[in-house]
């Protein structure tokens, strides 16, 4: 069981927590992250692209010219695809591009990544992240006290203070224990935990 030190908003070690190993101690298989990411990137593809087919564009129906005895080929109405303005034949529709894993391998691959950052010592706990107010200058030097920038913040309750003051500092994130998902742990370089969130992570990972 790994034990960490526990800082308070100014940096100085107020206590120690103990980090479960059966969620932050477990060996690292790359491809099981890279599949849980790759799900994720596509479960938020807006697959919004759309083409107007022959049926869609808005033209007459009549037929153009007679069948025979023009010397033309043969032509229906207006909105045929051959047609400037007609219809499209292949083009894409809306669609979903997401699909599911496993619920077990979403579940490893988020205990592989928080056992990545420990791995890599990238790991900061935080006794409690409080703000009277919602400023952003406020926030800016909490994290300059923690030393820490690039940072992933996850908290074990709304916070709104602190999501709204760090909503404008390129670099950094806030998240509930709930929203916790591999792509952003990967994403930011520094993970930054609540105390009471690390029971939060436990609960949902342990069951």
């Amino acid at each position: 069981m790994a034990v960490v030190d526990v800082l308070n908003s100014k940096a100085e070690k107020v206590s120690q927590a103990d980090l479960i190993d059966a969620i932050f101690n477990i060996d690292v298989k790359s491809n099981v992250l890279h599949e849980v990411v790759k799900m994720q990137l596509a479960s938020r593809r807006a697959g919004s692209a759309s083409v107007k087919h022959r049926s869609d564009v808005r033209g007459s129906g009549g037929k153009l010219f007679r069948q025979k005895g023009t010397g033309r080929a043969r032509r229906g109405d207006i909105k045929a695809p051959l047609l400037r303005g007609g219809g499209s034949v292949f083009g894409p529709d809306p669609r979903s591009y997401a699909y599911r894993v496993p619920k077990k391998v979403r579940k490893l691959a988020l205990k592989m990544a928080l056992s990545s950052k420990l791995k890599a010592n990238n790991i900061v706990v935080v006794d409690k992240i409080e703000m009277d107010k919602i400023k952003t200058k406020a926030f800016v030097e909490l994290m300059e006290a923690l030393n820490t920038n690039n940072a992933l913040i996850v908290t074990d309750k709304k916070n709104e203070n602190l999501e709204r003051s760090a909503r404008n500092v390129p670099g950094v994130k806030v998240l509930r224990v709930e929203g916790l998902n591999v792509y952003d742990i990967l994403k930011y370089e520094n993970l930054v935990l609540t105390e009471p969130s690390i029971k939060g992570i436990e609960g949902r990972l342990l069951v």
